[in-house]
Parts: C-alpha cells; structure tokens; sequence
C-alpha cells in the first residue's frame, strides 16, 4: 500500500466531495439526473410557497445576466391569467434549468433551486448521500488524532449539509469542522485557498487539500497548501506527468499522519 506521510505542520485536512469522499457516479447518475426528471412536479408542488418564488426569481436575474448567450430561456412573468399561464411559467423554468445543466453552469440561482429540491428528496427519503467504504472511518480517525477537517466543494454549503445529514452512514455532521462552496471563491484560483486558510484561523501550510482535480490541486498548492490528488474508480484520468508530480492515493487509509508516530 502506497502511504502518503502528512506534514507534520499539518492540523487541517480539506476535502473536495465529487470524486474524493463521493462517487462521480453518485453524482452524474443520481444528483443531477434526479433534478432534470422531477423538477416540473417540486414547482407545480411549491409553486405557490414564497421560497420557491425567490427561486424563480432567482433564476429571472439569471436570465438578464445570460441575455446575450445562445439558447438562453427566458421565464415570463405571471399576469394572474390562471392555470394555463401558470403551467407555461413552469415549463419555461424547467426548459431553462434543463438548458443551464446542459451546460454544466453553476450559477447561484441554478444552485439555489437544485439544492432545495435535494432538501426534499432527501428529508423523504427518496435518495441518501453515498461515499466510498474507506472515507467515513478515516475521518474518524483524523478527528481523534486532533485533526479539525472541513469540506471544499462547488456544491452550496446546503447541498453539502444534506448529503452528509442524509447518507447511508447516517447523519455525519458532526464529523466536519465546517463548509466551504464557490461563495468564498473559484475551485481552481489560489486566493479561494488562502481565503479558506484565514477563515479557519491558520495559515495554508498548515493545512492538506485532497481532491481528484489536478487544476485544484495546482491552486492549492500556489497558495502554499499541502496536496495529494485522489485516484478513484470513476475518476478521469491522470497524464504520465500529473502522475510523478502530484503525490497520490487511491484510499483515504493511505494517509499516515504525524501523530501515528
């Protein structure tokens, strides 16, 4: 087994989600999916709550902001014409939803409405958060050896609490010293990383980035953190380069830290 020696200035640990603690798999094929095929029944559901609104109108703002892209959907405003505009409101909000994702956006107003339907698939039961066999028990083991371990993810800070709140290990909160999302800045800019750093209270050599993204990887070492890249199934492939630069792991269990010896 490959072991990979954490500094002994080390007293943080940062995690990436997709393709680190989670499966991409869990990702492509529950998550997103799960919005393209039920986000027409959540707004006829909600449609009259006040959250749901600030959501479409949300995503109104959005509209004006992408006014010069191809394809864009607008989403009319309601005349109180009834039933029928109401439904005609609805689907130009699912065909702009649909439109965003199929472009991979991360807008806020896209992230805001994703993460309240997850909110409710989740509270119902209808999907839990999955992470692979080896990540619940190491952090374990980090937070007893003293670690304080936080999470770094362009999902919101809220999906992230449900996909941890709601897991087949349960609720595992309590396992997380704090959250961070693409508020506090871009995945692949070094000033998020030092921003992150000064949020937690320490400085960025004190603290051990994991995730798959090798352009993560290189932002967080520009900021003076210590990284290891994670090789999962699922995971896109490293160049031969990438490969005898980064250190890398394969398990979260491969990790020695100072305190062990």
């Amino acid at each position: 087994m490959v072991v990979f020696a954490v500094p002994a200035e080390v007293a943080v640990i940062l995690l990436d989600i997709e393709g680190t603690t989670t499966p991409i798999a869990y990702v492509k094929d529950t998550l997103f999916p799960y919005i393209k095929d039920n986000v027409k029944e959540y707004l006829r559901a909600h449609w009259e709550e006040e959250e749901c609104q600030q959501d479409i109108s949300l995503l109104r703002k959005q509209v004006e902001e992408d006014s010069n892209l191809d394809g864009v959907v607008p989403i009319p405003l309601e005349t109180g014409n009834g039933e029928d505009e109401v439904e005609q409101v609805i689907q130009a909000v699912v065909d702009n939803v649909h439109w965003q994702m199929s472009l991979d956006r991360k807008t806020t107003a896209l992230k805001q409405l994703q993460g309240h339907m997850w909110r409710a698939a989740y509270a119902t039961g209808r999907m839990k958060g999955e992470f692979f066999q080896d990540v619940v028990p190491a952090i374990r083991k980090w937070r007893e050896a003293g670690m304080k371990v936080y999470i770094y993810s362009s999902g919101s800070v809220e999906a992230q609490k449900l996909l941890f709140g709601y897991s087949t290990e349960g609720d595992i909160l309590e396992l997380f010293d704090g959250h961070f999302d693409t508020k506090i800045g871009h995945k692949v800019e070094s000033e998020s990383y030092r921003r992150i750093a000064s949020s937690i209270g320490c400085s960025t050599n004190n603290v051990l980035f994991l995730t798959d993204v090798t352009r993560e990887a290189n932002a967080a070492e520009e900021a003076d953190m210590h990284v290891a890249v994670v090789v999962r199934p699922g995971n896109a492939g490293l160049t031969d380069d990438e490969k005898s630069y980064y250190s890398l792991i394969t398990s979260f269990n491969e990790l020695f830290l100072p305190s062990s010896t």
